[in-house]
């Protein structure tokens, strides 16, 4: 892949996709962004940055399932197409008995990720949401493919959605929140009382896709991200909320969007890279 290297590359050798539990699939797509850019440097950043893990990632060692690091998704065309474009990329990892990690990006590419899952046949699943924005706008600035609507394209599909860490919303999201049964933790509530669990009710999907924007945590840990807001999750608290969830339901992939690296300031790409490496992680304890 020219300059895009594999994820772990410095451990790891580039498996046979069927040798890997784990497909990295770099999707740099940023058109609808409203504030800083930046995210279609994201998925570049985190690899690189990955060369600087070690294997071992306090607990155990995720790369033992396998990582395989897909052909970055061709985001070059219309909108609609690159939405096509990460659907056909996602369902091939799952046909292929692969579980999707997905690097932004803007969250748009979630949209993607989630009609992929559809497409490989996967029907009943929920989503949780880690984010500071409610992404629930019918469209924004026009757009039905905006990043500020990836979570109402989802909720029209019929997918259950359950949503943690939003502390920015119009009034439109939060009637449509109430309109539809969408679940969910603010910050409010999460981060001054320091939740570090939730309890998925027992109606929830037994299978649940992961999608974590960068912008859900605290700016004091990602300043890196184009649409910051104060009173976000801190690291250990994202990992905790995270787990709470592999621990009750199994996790059929994740996404990591919305990471837009700052030229010079390295410690977020490596933040983001043993980030996704981390998650990866709590997905292999918990499905032995």
């Amino acid at each position: 892949m020219e300059d895009y290297p594999i994820f772990l590359g410095s451990e790891i050798e580039q498996p046979e996709p069927a040798q890997a539990l784990f497909h990295v699939l770099p999707v740099p797509y940023e058109k609808t962004v409203s504030y800083g850019g930046g995210t279609a440097l994201g998925p570049n950043a985190i690899l690189q940055a990955s060369w600087q893990l070690e294997e071992w990632d306090g607990k155990s060692k995720p790369c033992d399932e396998g990582i395989y690091t897909c052909e970055p998704v061709d985001c070059s065309v219309a909108p609609q197409q690159v939405i096509d474009n990460i659907a056909k990329a996602t369902a091939d990892i799952v046909k292929s008995g692969g579980m999707p990690v997905v690097l932004g990006g803007e969250h748009t590419v979630t949209y993607g990720v989630i009609k992929g899952l559809r497409d490989a046949g996967i029907e009943d699943f929920g989503i949780v949401q880690i984010d500071a924005h409610a992404d629930l706008r019918q469209a924004y600035e026009g757009d039905f493919l905006s990043h500020a609507s990836v979570m109402k394209r989802a909720v029209d599909m019929g997918i259950p959605l359950y949503q943690l860490g939003i502390r920015a919303y119009c009034e439109e999201e939060m009637a449509f929140r109430e309109e539809f049964g969408v679940l969910y933790q603010d910050a409010d509530e999460l981060v001054p009382n320091r939740i570090q669990s939730i309890e998925l009710p027992d109606d929830f999907p037994q299978k649940v896709f992961f999608t974590l924007d960068i912008d859900g945590m605290d700016p004091s840990v990602f300043p890196s991200t184009g649409t910051p807001v104060p009173g976000g999750l801190d690291w250990y608290q994202t990992l905790n909320l995270f787990e709470s969830v592999a621990k009750q339901r199994e996790i059929i992939g994740f996404d990591i969007m919305e990471f837009a690296p700052i030229e010079g300031f390295h410690a977020y790409d490596f933040s983001a890279s043993l980030l996704t490496y981390k998650l990866m992680g709590i997905v292999q304890r918990n499905r032995h």
